[in-house]
């Protein structure tokens, strides 16, 4: 039979407590990945003051985390950042945060996932593109199963991450060569076998890098319908995955600048070959292959959550008609949003077969700034209004938290590259031409940004009269 274009969008299962929260998202910031591949140009530039750097970063990623965290619970929908801003600063913002994000997230998994063979190349020689395709069809075909199969084969490979970091962190603490101190006074090395003063402008220079580490731990607002009691637990999964992640990099980091023999070593970038230095091959090569399993393990929880945006998507009525049916449809057996997790995935395994995305990778960095600068003014505009008493987190240090970060990232956009900016731009006047044309005429019933009913409804929720009701399974805020 068919199916009314007024049925509602099967809702997800809630099977998923704050750990297994914390196992995918987590294993979306990549630890071991962030160790050896984001970590090394910052001890370059910057030597043992990378640790100071990444301490400041992680202050500031709090903040962000703090945002994140009440706008999460305020509007827990697996839309995410879209669903957050749509509701809090008007549709066609969230719309537009819709457009630029889902062009984000076709792009970056296959960009990380082109990056396998490299560390895979210690045991065999493959090609780039063939395997960052197989790593990504691997990833779509995991993403369908249903989500606490996906919590437990990602924990798995969450655990080998830990593991590296252990391993890592062991080692260096055991071969110190380097003073204490130098953590606190840290010295830079010239590359020449001599070391400068490690300055305030150093520091600065090498946050958005720092920053860029710790990224990922936001994306437990995607999860948002899948975990049980979504009011608390959005929260909690956030704050914890970005402790773990500051935690399983930091740490580590410490114990390499501490480590090595000459600052020299920090100024090559090779953190293999100090960990080689250390012990043997055998090690790094495990090492290696540690951080070759970080990669399928971002690229599978990418998958599987960008899937569930798309979801999102159809469930607030963003296409037409049929296609908003089959992108809501869950698998019947898995429970999950296969057609969405489908049609977000395996574009990744034609882009990297055959489009060279990487250089598409600033054009991500200025996405990421976008949308974390308009979620700091949603972060304003949280408890206002009808939103005042929907039961929510609250982040302490309101409003100043938002305030720094909308200031913060409004500087780091004007330090972008003008080919990046332009991209968004005509990106985002794509998004605005189908606004106008499509949803603005059908707004009545079309880009409703509604939530599950499970979380409408409350005693003091604004929406439980009906008299706003999405015609979906959710209501309209």
């Amino acid at each position: 039979m068919t199916r009314s274009p007024e049925a509602p969008v099967a809702a997800l299962p809630r099977s998923l407590g704050v750990f297994g929260g914390v196992l995918l998202t987590l294993s979306c910031v990549t630890p071991a990945s962030s160790l050896f591949i984001v970590v090394p140009p910052l001890l370059q530039s910057q030597g043992s003051g990378a640790v100071a750097t990444l301490l400041i970063a992680a202050l500031l990623s709090l903040g962000v985390g703090f945002c994140y965290a009440e706008l999460g619970t305020l509007v827990p929908s697996a839309g995410g950042e879209y669903s957050i801003v749509g509701q809090l600063l008007g549709r066609l913002a969230g719309w537009l945060v819709f457009v630029i994000s889902v062009v984000s997230l076709l792009v970056i998994p296959p960009i990380i996932a082109l990056g396998t063979a490299g560390y895979l190349s210690s045991v065999v020689s493959l090609d780039p593109a063939v395997t960052g395709a197989v790593v990504m069809a691997l990833a779509v075909a995991v993403g369908v199963l249903d989500i606490k199969s996906n919590a437990l084969i990602t924990g798995l490979f969450l655990g080998l991450e830990v593991l590296a970091a252990a391993v890592v962190s062991v080692l260096g603490f055991t071969h110190v060569h380097q003073p204490l101190g130098s953590l606190v006074h840290a010295v830079v090395p010239d590359g020449q076998g001599g070391t400068g003063p490690f300055t305030a402008g150093l520091l600065i220079s090498g946050l958005a890098v720092a920053l860029f580490t710790y990224n990922g731990f936001g994306t437990a607002v995607y999860l948002s319908e899948d975990l049980r009691d979504p009011r608390r637990s959005v929260a909690r999964t956030v704050l914890w995955s970005l402790l773990a992640g500051v935690v399983l990099i930091t740490v580590p980091v410490a114990a390499i600048c501490l480590g090595v023999d000459s600052p020299d070593r920090l100024a090559a970038g090779d953190l293999v070959a100090v960990v080689d230095s250390w012990a043997d091959t055998t090690v790094g090569t495990f090492v290696s292959l540690c951080i070759a399993a970080a990669i399928l393990n971002a690229v599978i929880v990418m998958v599987l959550q960008n899937g569930r945006v798309l979801y999102a998507s159809a469930r607030d009525r963003t296409w037409p008609d049929p296609v908003n049916r089959l992108l809501g449809s869950l698998h019947p057996r898995w429970e999950s949003p296969w057609a969405a997790t489908l049609a977000i995935g395996l574009p990744g395994v034609v882009l990297a077969l055959a489009v060279p995305i990487d250089a598409l990778l600033g054009f991500t960095g200025v996405v990421v700034a976008v949308i974390y600068l308009l979620l700091g003014c949603a972060a304003l505009a949280a408890r206002r209004g009808r939103h005042r008493s929907t039961p929510a987190w609250r982040m302490p240090l309101w409003p100043v938290v938002p305030v720094v970060t909308i200031a913060v990232l409004g500087y780091s956009l004007t330090q972008q590259t003008a080919r990046d900016l332009l991209i968004t731009g005509g990106v985002l006047l794509a998004g605005a031409g189908y606004w106008f044309l499509y949803l603005r005429p059908r707004s009545a019933t079309h880009w409703v940004l509604s939530l599950p009913a499970d979380v409408t409804g409350a005693p003091d929720d604004p929406t439980r009269d009906g008299a706003d009701a999405a015609p979906l399974n959710g209501a309209r805020l």
